[in-house]
């Protein structure tokens, strides 16, 4: 059991002073005590919250952030992105997967991501073969995370079809196919091998509904709850204009419509972007309990659109967000550029906070953590006994937060700029940044700085 002591900490009650946490050895908050005294336990300086949990990510997609930054004659779109990172995966291999997750996971803990869900559809060799271990490429993505420390969710992926109707597995899709068998197999397989591991956890990913016939999808659902009935599962949809209207093609309806109307989907699913919805779509995933995975600076990126943030608040529905591609890295930062696409499609300010005298920092946050946490199927988000240890110290000496008070430090982290006053992060009772840096830093950058250049040259 360790001890610690805040002079300020976000609960989820508020914000309170003189708190005392115990932390078990296994990393969760064995009790939390406000007004107390220090008595021994460790003085945290700086303003507590608890770690954002990072719903969507493709690890590998970090290593070519950038490289899809060039203009054509023939208009640039989310799928002339897809065939260039088609192009890149002939550049990776296993121990690339490795390094340049742990790069990445050290840049989220840096900016105050505490874990993250890994949607990992990078299975088989550059021939389209499965490994001689099937799991390998996604033990890696493990791997990495027991160096940088970072919460994992591990997501495998079914991809059985190119688009609606089942259309065959084009060319650079062959490295991401894999039959239901395989897929179960993984799951069990990855589940045996984190178990004992409270950092960790395993679910399922369902590609896409252009890559996963029904069938499959249901079998694939009614098995995963065999083996866990609180695994969570994640799918992209509705990301999109060209996916809505093949969809419709296909089956007469819109994506989230198909999804609603023929899946079980309940607060153990996370809709991945569902980026264009009617409001009935919205409203009718915001009564499902699932959750809307947002990755706001990727969807603005990729030339998306803007999810209906403001109608699905409106109807009490749960979110969260995510780097997925990892153009950003900051949490802070996905969360203000959600508001202000908001902002510019209404010409109103603080819509997340809505009519209400709230703090907009405190409410994205809030957003995120809950939702965060349920998407990775994980007690996160939160600084309350029987939650991981997952914190993110806040200096309030930075000039962002100097003499900022309660809310105002939640607004100011949120919407001060790229200058991050993240100084310490904990991930399960376990400091792995202090002062800014990760303990790993420097051996994990050196590492992907040779994979970098090994891969441009390829």
């Amino acid at each position: 059991m360790s001890h610690l002591f805040f002079d300020l900490a976000l609960l989820p009650t508020g914000w309170a002073e003189h708190v005392r946490a115990e932390v078990t050895d296994s990393g969760a908050f064995a009790s939390v005590t406000v007004g107390a005294t220090p008595d021994g336990a460790t003085h945290v300086l700086g303003a507590v919250v608890p770690g954002v949990p990072n719903l969507h990510s493709h690890a590998f997609q970090r290593a070519m952030a950038g490289l899809a930054e060039r203009g054509s004659a023939d208009g640039d779109t989310f799928w002339s992105w897809r065939e260039l990172m088609y192009r890149f995966l002939g550049r990776i291999e296993p121990e690339h997967v490795g390094v340049i997750a742990a790069q990445l996971q050290v840049e989220l803990l840096r900016h105050g991501y505490t874990a993250v869900a890994e949607f990992h559809y990078l299975r088989n060799d550059l021939s389209g073969r499965p490994y001689a271990t099937p799991t390998e490429m996604a033990m890696r993505v493990h791997a990495a995370a027991v160096s940088s420390g970072i919460g994992l969710t591990l997501l495998p992926v079914l991809y059985r079809t190119s688009d609606f109707g089942g259309r065959p597995p084009t060319q650079g899709q062959l490295r991401f196919l894999t039959s239901l068998e395989g897929l179960l197999t993984d799951v069990s397989t990855l589940r045996s091998a984190t178990v004992s591991n409270p950092n960790r956890k395993v679910g399922m990913a369902l590609h896409s509904l252009r890559a996963v016939p029904p069938d499959d999808l249901q079998l694939a659902v009614t098995a995963l709850g065999a083996m866990d009935s609180s695994a969570p599962i994640h799918i992209h949809v509705a990301e999109q204009r060209r996916e809505v209207e093949a969809c419709v093609a296909w089956s007469g309806a819109r994506p989230v419509e198909w999804l609603l109307n023929n899946a079980p989907v309940d607060r153990h699913w996370c809709a991945i972007h569902a980026t264009h919805m009617t409001v009935e779509e919205t409203m009718g995933l915001a009564r499902t309990g699932a959750v809307a995975g947002l990755c706001p600076t990727t969807e603005a990126n990729l030339g998306d659109g803007l999810f209906p943030f403001a109608d699905y608040l409106a109807s009490g529905g749960a979110w969260g967000v995510g780097t997925d591609s990892h153009v950003s890295v900051s949490p802070v930062a996905d969360l203000r550029m959600l508001e202000y696409g908001q902002r510019l499609v209404t010409h109103e300010r603080n819509v997340a906070a809505g009519p209400n005298d709230r703090s907009t920092g405190r409410t994205l946050l809030e957003g995120a953590w809950a939702g965060g946490a349920q998407a990775c199927g994980r007690r996160l988000g939160a600084i309350e006994e029987g939650a991981r240890a997952d914190l993110v110290v806040l200096d309030t000496g930075h000039p962002a937060l100097v003499g900022r008070r309660g809310d105002e430090i939640l607004d100011a982290w949120v919407f001060s700029g790229e200058d991050t006053p993240v100084r310490d992060v904990m991930v399960g009772g376990d400091w792995v940044v202090r002062d800014g840096r990760h303990r790993n830093q420097a051996e994990i950058a050196e590492a992907y700085g040779k994979v970098a250049r090994a891969i441009s040259q390829t």
